[in-house]
């Protein structure tokens, strides 16, 4: 059974900056960011390969947001910085094979959420 664990929320002022993981378990995938804010829909933030060769952004956060990973740990970091108020949402990691399933937000592998509240 795969399993994808997150970690890193919290709470920072806005400018300020988080870091988050998420460790898979078995095997690599191509991973993903999402995030969704009360009342709004699920929305893409970051995508890497398998590889860690390509990586995707959505434009809200480009230039301020970088995703990672280390495939030793099989772990995808997204480094977040210069945050801003509306960057507040609950952050999910998703994985599957499929590199467009993964940028589709219709992963196999989801976590369970980590919640990242910016104050003003």
């Amino acid at each position: 059974q795969v399993q994808l664990v997150e970690s890193g929320g919290g709470l920072v002022q806005a400018g300020g900056s988080l870091r988050l993981s998420c460790a898979a378990s078995l095997r690599t995938f191509s991973m993903g960011w999402f995030r969704q804010a009360p009342g709004k829909e699920r929305e893409f933030v970051a995508a890497i390969s398998k590889s860690g060769g390509t990586r995707y952004y959505a434009d809200s956060v480009k230039g301020r947001f970088t995703i990672s990973r280390d495939n030793a740990k099989n772990t995808v970091y997204l480094e977040m910085n210069s945050l801003k108020p509306e960057d507040t949402a609950v952050y999910y990691c998703a994985a599957d094979d499929s590199r467009s399933a993964v940028l589709a937000g219709n992963g196999d592998y989801w976590g369970q959420g980590t919640q990242v509240t910016v104050s003003s």
